[in-house]
């Protein structure tokens, strides 16, 4: 019953984001809050050049009368619009500015957590029923590695896996990021969409890597690990193994909707090299639980002979098992971690593989975060050096094969990898490089 007029005056006295908040109560609160009078303010009072000279220039400019050409030959919210895009595009400045500096052995940003924190990224998780219905899980633990970042969801109110149809991975970003201290979860905020994943038939359409007493573990691509309870058929928990090289443009640049997709690779031939793109490939290699690491290591200098393309694949020898001087022990029993509200547990012989394949300039050529799993391969190695059962660990996605041989060693109770080979799709070669294999 209020007069606007009134009610102008007192949003008048808010800030952007209490202005963005009220405008969603009613649709009189949402044409008031978009007064291009009050916008126009707080554009010229946040925004502002900070030299004296152009501070005199805007005290002139909010002098002018609101009748000016600034307010009445703009449609409504049009100052409230061009007041967020600044911002945006201030928050995506300082981000590219933090992300410009490389890491010389995994050719990735070094200063991703400090990228996150100043864009207040966050992630969420979206599930939805059969009926259409969706259930936000958004209270997450993260873990954080060289080059991925773990987030682990456990929640009470899980649906029964039946009734799940499909889940949605969303990385979630404030629209003015460290102007609300602490971060309102109700706050204006935008979503990017990472990854969905079909949920309906998940034995059928998932790999089943591991169990323990309470949960069996299965996993989807792209890094997406399920946690389900034996005895009820619901949800325990989800995991996510998210990589550095696609965490930041996936979790901000993506809509809604839509996921990012980033611009294609600009190959530049090289005529002179008669091998060009079988060579010069760099591994940075991340084996760990959630919070313990396994193996972290850099393979320099990787190639493979054209007589070593076959069926689609370039290979890749990183660890050859003739060459015992490079077999790599691992630190600590494989096994990844996970808890609920009430549980914890340990699923042994899994672990997330991290990989980072660099092209022969340093630039991110292969990258994934994944939950894998040992499987045995033989009870006996066979092999004079060594003695003991024999696991291997394969992954495979669109663009590329993991293949890892393990030999378990009683005595010093540990594993040690003894072979370690890469196949890079011919495929991902050729667009990458603009040749032909």
């Amino acid at each position: 019953s209020m007069p606007p007029e009134i009610l102008l005056k007192i949003f008048s006295y808010l800030d952007a984001l209490s202005l963005l908040s009220v405008g969603c109560v009613n649709k009189l609160f949402y044409d008031l809050a978009n007064d291009n009078g009050i916008w126009l303010k707080i554009y010229s009072s946040c925004l502002q050049p900070k030299r004296t000279i152009w501070k005199m220039k805007s005290e002139q400019t909010e002098a002018v009368p609101l009748g000016c050409a600034a307010l009445h030959d703009k449609k409504p919210g049009y100052w409230k619009k061009e007041y967020i895009l600044k911002q945006t595009a201030a928050v995506k400045t300082r981000l590219m500015q933090l992300v410009k500096p490389l890491d010389p052995y995994t050719g990735l940003p070094f200063k991703n957590k400090e990228a996150m924190k100043v864009s207040g990224l966050s992630w969420i998780i979206v599930v939805k029923d059969k009926n259409g219905k969706e259930h936000v899980i958004e209270k997450a633990n993260l873990s954080f590695k060289d080059t991925s970042v773990t987030i682990l969801w456990y929640s009470t109110n899980w649906l029964c896996l039946d009734v799940v149809s499909t889940l949605k991975l969303f990385g979630v970003t404030p629209l003015f990021p460290g102007q609300n201290k602490p971060p309102n979860k109700n706050g204006p905020h935008r979503r990017s969409l990472i990854a969905e994943y079909h949920l309906a038939n998940l034995t059928e359409s998932s790999v089943a890597i591991g169990a323990d007493k309470l949960v069996q573990l299965f996993s989807l691509n792209p890094g997406l690990l399920l946690g389900i309870w034996k005895e009820k058929n619901e949800i325990a928990f989800v995991m996510v193994s998210l990589h550095y090289h696609q965490l930041l443009e996936r979790s901000i640049l993506g809509s809604a909707t839509v996921q990012y997709a980033p611009p294609p690779n600009k190959p530049v031939l090289d005529d002179i090299d008669p091998e060009y793109g079988l060579h010069g490939y760099s591994l940075h290699l991340d084996m760990h639980g959630r919070r313990c690491t396994y193996l972290c290591g850099t393979f320099k200098n990787l190639f493979c002979r054209k007589g070593d393309i076959a069926n689609g694949y370039l290979r890749l020898t990183v660890v050859s098992l003739k060459d015992n001087k490079k077999h790599l022990p691992l630190t600590g029993t494989l096994g990844l971690s996970w808890e609920t509200d009430v549980f914890t547990g340990n699923v042994k012989d899994c672990y997330v593989m991290t990989l980072t394949l660099l092209d022969e300039i340093g630039k991110p050529f292969w990258c994934f975060s994944a939950p894998v799993y040992m499987e045995l391969s033989s009870k006996t190695s066979g092999l004079y050096d060594y003695m003991g059962p024999i696991y291997t660990t394969d992954y495979a996605d669109s663009e590329g094969k993991v293949c890892v041989k393990l030999v378990w060693l009683e005595e010093t109770k540990e594993y040690i990898i003894i072979s370690l080979v890469l196949y890079v799709s011919t495929k991902k070669v050729n667009n990458w490089y603009g040749t032909t294999y």
